[in-house]
């Protein structure tokens, strides 16, 4: 029988909360809602937790001075702006308030509706999946073969996906804060609009005030954080989850999310052990990437596509996490540098020609090889064409350096970060439409939009509404601002 109760709230503000039987409960805490179901009440599963002054502490410093979707002028984080609070407040599900009675809790808000599955997400008769969240693990195991095509997304959502969690990520990183526990478990996607939201941040570790209290979830763990429990907590051998410990998790999830597997589950065995102590060791000390180019004892069979299909920025970037950095933390990536590495491939990606193609889109890295390795369909009758970006040096006018490159099709969109050298496709880069590729009557052309200064091959101004015919060789300044590009133009 459920009944609505109050929870008081640390400035004494009373929330309504409906108590039922049997609450959702996770490993430290369980959930009741809100009666509009707009928030949650979490409460520790253990109520001495509660009243731990330094889970206290922690958790205020969390909801106040760390808080990235609130603005600084408003408590938040340092150097918040309503703006990036805003942009930041759907990527994390961050609580928002304490609760000092009836016991210690959070107030979180509720996740939004697109995170939980409905009845028409399962294709298999009698799997009622209605109101279950949209945990990763739904959408990279084998348990996916169960769920509606609606629900799976395709290559370019999953690419969304994981620039989103880079982002979310980096931005904890750069405030010091580790999450300790990503998993498929405590990052919701969902692959139809290519959304994340990064869960269970009251456990957040701030490296010197407040040490971790998880250890991770299996699969996640770093290595060097599985094989040292063996050691007591305050053993200085034991390695405890922190910022390097995330970037394993991190990478993890993205291998995941692109390609559908674990990067370290593949066939090699230890022979005479235990399963457990096996699982134990092929995580920790002894893991294996899967795509080891030096070792391929632990390759599948049936590795159809490969790091190696998605590009060099994310095949670098991977190698990276899971051979030089699987057991040596200071070589992962960082956040910044797969947030970075994530975009720069974003802007090769490809739609496939293939109407049955289940993945739609293809990172399209090299115009010689133009085949979606999702169905083996390869382009035929179509120019390729690709812009080739380059900034110039600085102090040394007139000298052009490459630095990167978009692979356009029809009605491709070009916004800032395509026009300037200075400007990133992050959070804080204005996402207005400045030019548009369209291929007209067999000629490609560029739309200019709102983009002052641009100028064609021969030296011509652009105005807005006009275009410019690309042809295969020509080279223009997309912008006469001192950041603006030269374009290199190439078709194939």
């Amino acid at each position: 029988m459920s009944r609505i109760v109050e929870a008081v709230l640390a400035d004494g503000t009373k929330i309504p909360y409906v108590i039922t039987e049997n609450p959702p409960k996770g490993g430290m805490k369980y959930t009741y809602f809100s009666p509009d179901k707009s928030y949650v009440v979490q409460f520790f599963n253990e109520s001495e937790l509660g009243r731990d002054i330094n889970i206290q502490d922690r958790i205020s410093a969390i909801i106040g001075k760390y808080n990235p979707t609130i603005s600084e002028e408003k408590g938040g984080a340092k150097g918040n702006t309503e703006k990036l609070a805003n942009y930041f407040s759907d990527k994390y599900c961050w609580p928002y308030a304490v609760i000092v009675s009836p016991e210690f809790g959070i107030v979180c808000p509720a996740y939004p509706a697109n995170y939980f599955f409905n009845e028409k997400s399962s294709k298999v008769y009698g799997l009622n999946l209605t109101g279950k969240d949209k945990k990763s693990n739904w959408f990279t195991s084998k348990v996916r073969k169960y769920l509606s095509d609606d629900e799976l997304g395709n290559f370019m959502m999953m690419m969304k996906i994981s620039i989103s969690l880079a982002r979310a990520i980096r931005r904890m990183h750069t405030a010091g804060l580790a999450h300790s526990d990503l998993s498929n478990n405590n990052v919701l996607i969902d692959p139809k609009t290519g959304s994340c939201v990064v869960i269970d941040i009251d456990s957040l570790v701030v490296p010197g005030l407040y040490p971790p209290e998880v250890v991770g979830t299996r699969g996640y763990i770093a290595p060097e954080v599985l094989e040292t429990t063996v050691y007591s907590y305050g053993d200085p051998r034991r390695a405890l989850p922190c910022i390097e410990t995330d970037l394993h998790s991190m990478a993890v999830l993205i291998y995941e999310y692109l390609l559908t597997r674990h990067p370290l589950t593949g066939p090699k065995h230890i022979p005479d052990i235990p399963a457990e102590e096996e699982d134990f060791l092929l995580m920790g000390s002894q893991a294996l990437f899967i795509e080891n180019p030096d070792d391929r004892s632990n390759r599948p069979d049936n590795l159809n596509v490969t790091i190696h299909d998605l590009g060099p920025h994310i095949e670098h970037l991977f190698l990276q996490a899971f051979t030089d950095g699987l057991h040596n933390p200071k070589y992962r990536p960082t956040a910044m540098d797969w947030e970075r590495g994530l975009v720069k491939t974003w802007d090769l990606l490809y739609p496939c020609e293939n109407p049955e193609c289940r993945e739609k889109w293809f990172v399209l890295y090299d115009m010689d090889k133009p085949v979606c390795p999702f169905c083996g369909h390869r382009i035929r009758n179509t120019e390729i064409v690709k812009f080739i970006f380059k900034k110039e040096l600085r102090g040394k006018k007139g000298q052009w350096i490459k630095y990167r490159e978009l692979i356009v099709y029809n009605n491709i969109p070009i916004f800032s970060w395509h026009v300037y050298s200075n400007i990133f496709a992050d959070e804080k880069a204005e996402r207005d439409l400045m030019a548009y590729v369209v291929k007209h009557q067999e000629q490609w052309l560029l739309i200019n939009q709102k983009i002052s200064g641009m100028r064609s091959s021969s030296g011509n101004i652009v105005p807005a509404g006009k275009a410019i015919l690309l042809r295969n060789g020509d080279s223009f300044r997309i912008s006469e601002d001192e950041n603006g590009n030269l374009i290199e133009v190439v078709i194939t």
